[in-house]
């Protein structure tokens, strides 16, 4: 007999005696434990699971999958790469007995991938903290509703100042490209004259187009040619 279980939200096709490697489960190696989400078990189909049905397993031990690596490259003109590794946490079991009717009734460990763990543990916590709040609320007397005051009018918005010219700087928004918001930025870094903006080399254009989030936006709108003619006058 075979059966379709799901567990870490994959589907897997077992029989008796088979070895399995899941996504790692909450469970110590040596301890049997019972996979109750069974989709399929012999001719019978479930809606979408199979009421009673379980499948049991030994954990034979706690393993990591094969070394996988990612790799990041930016292609822009000053192009840049990240290369990082990650092995998944994975749980080794061998099937045992597959049960058509009262797995449920076993008194076997459920199977719980160690996700499904945190986030039961966080659900439990929020809930406890937010049982106190509900009794409190509760025991409240009710209090009698006041008349509702009406509420004034919003006054009209403002409109938003431009962006002042620095102290002993030139007015940047004069650059295509640049208002206000970006200004106030450029200021906060210590840039305020359209002289040091053409003066940056290829390595302070990738720091400001880091450092402002452009991806290229200043080679693209050629900041520093502009800056360059606006500092002739």
């Amino acid at each position: 007999m075979f059966a379709v279980l799901k567990t870490g939200g994959k589907q897997y096709k077992v029989a008796s005696g088979d070895v399995l490697r899941v996504e790692k489960l909450a469970a110590e190696a040596g301890e049997q434990i019972q996979f109750n989400d069974i989709l399929m078990v012999g001719d019978t189909v479930g809606t979408p699971t199979v009421a009673g049905a379980g499948v049991q397993a030994t954990v034979i031990d706690q393993i990591k999958g094969p070394k996988t690596i990612n790799f990041v490259k930016r292609r822009r003109k000053h192009s840049s790469a990240r290369k990082k590794g990650h092995r998944q946490q994975l749980t080794l079991v061998r099937i045992g007995d597959i049960l058509e009717k009262g797995a449920d009734k076993s008194g076997v460990k459920a199977a719980v991938s160690g996700k499904g763990m945190a986030v039961s543990a966080a659900a439990v916590a929020v809930a406890t903290k937010a049982a106190p709040k509900k009794a409190a609320k509760k025991a409240e007397a009710p209090k009698a509703e006041a008349p509702k005051a009406e509420k004034p009018k919003a006054a009209p918005k403002k409109a938003a100042p431009k962006a002042k010219k620095a102290e002993g700087g030139d007015d940047l928004t004069q650059i295509s490209g640049v208002g206000p918001v970006i200004v106030k930025k450029l200021h906060d870094l210590g840039v305020t004259s359209f002289a040091q903006i053409a003066a940056w080399t290829p390595e302070d254009v990738a720091a400001m187009d880091d450092k402002l989030n452009f991806k290229g936006r200043i080679d693209r709108d050629e900041w520093l040619k502009q800056a360059a003619e606006l500092a002739k006058g």
